[in-house]
C-alpha cells in the first residue's frame, strides 16, 4: 500500500512509462530499418547492376503490373525487344569494359527516348525492353529514327571506333487474350529472332 512516507521507487510496483516509450521506439526504429533493408535488397534484386535499369525479373514484374492496369482500363500497350548488333564483336575487339560502355550507352538513350510511364529494362547481355502503355502498335520506323539520332550523337561525340546499332521487335498487347509479360516477351523475342536470320540469309 502507498502511502505520504514512502516514496515509490522507480521500477518498484508500477511500470516507469519513460523506459516503455523509449523501448517501443527504438522497436519501431529497428523494424523500421529492418523494412528499408529489405526493400533495398529487393530493389536491388531486380535492377541490373551495369546499366541501373530493371533486370528481366524486375521488368516482367512492372511489366505485368503495367499490362494489368491496362487491361483494367481498357488501355493498349505495345511491348518493344531490343538487340544490340555486332555486340559479341564489339566484345572481342575492344574488350569487355568498352562492351559494357556500349550497354550503358544504349540504356541511357532508352531513357532519354522514351516516357517515365513507360516500363525500361535489360534482359540481360545485350538484350533490352520497352513496354509503352496506353499505345497502339507504334510506327516502328519512328521510334527507329529517335534512337538513331540520339546514338548518332553519343558516337559522334565518343569516337570510340564503332557505332551502336540495334535491332527492334514489336508485338501489341491483347487485352482480350491472357497475356503475359513473359509471353510476350518470347514471343516478340521469336519474331525477331526469325527476321534477323531471314536478313542473314536473304
Amino acid at each position: 500500500m502507498l502511502t505520504p512516507d514512502k516514496p515509490l521507487k522507480p521500477g518498484v510496483g508500477t511500470p516507469n512509462v519513460l523506459d516503455g516509450a523509449v523501448q517501443d521506439r527504438d522497436v519501431l526504429r529497428d523494424l523500421a530499418r529492418k523494412a528499408e533493408q529489405e526493400l533495398m535488397g529487393v530493389q536491388m534484386a531486380s535492377m541490373d547492376e551495369l546499366t541501373l535499369l530493371s533486370n528481366r525479373h524486375g521488368f516482367e514484374a512492372l511489366a505485368q503490373l503495367a499490362l494489368e492496369a491496362c487491361r483494367q482500363l481498357g488501355q493498349p500497350a505495345t511491348l518493344l525487344f531490343f538487340d544490340l548488333d555486332d555486340f559479341k564483336r564489339i566484345n572481342r575487339l575492344y574488350g569487355r569494359a568498352e562492351g559494357d560502355n556500349a550497354l550503358k550507352t544504349f540504356a541511357d538513350v532508352l531513357r532519354i527516348a522514351f516516357r517515365e510511364s513507360d516500363v525500361i529494362g535489360r534482359l540481360g547481355s545485350d538484350e533490352f525492353a520497352a513496354l509503352l502503355t496506353g499505345a497502339n502498335t507504334v510506327e516502328i520506323a519512328a521510334i527507329r529514327a529517335r534512337l538513331e539520332e540520339i546514338l548518332d550523337e553519343r558516337n559522334a561525340t565518343v569516337h570510340r571506333g564503332y557505332d551502336i546499332r540495334f535491332s527492334v521487335g514489336q508485338i501489341e498487347f491483347d487485352a482480350q487474350l491472357t497475356q503475359t509479360a513473359q509471353d510476350l516477351l518470347a514471343l516478340v523475342d521469336k519474331a525477331l529472332r526469325a527476321r534477323q536470320f531471314e536478313a542473314r540469309h536473304s
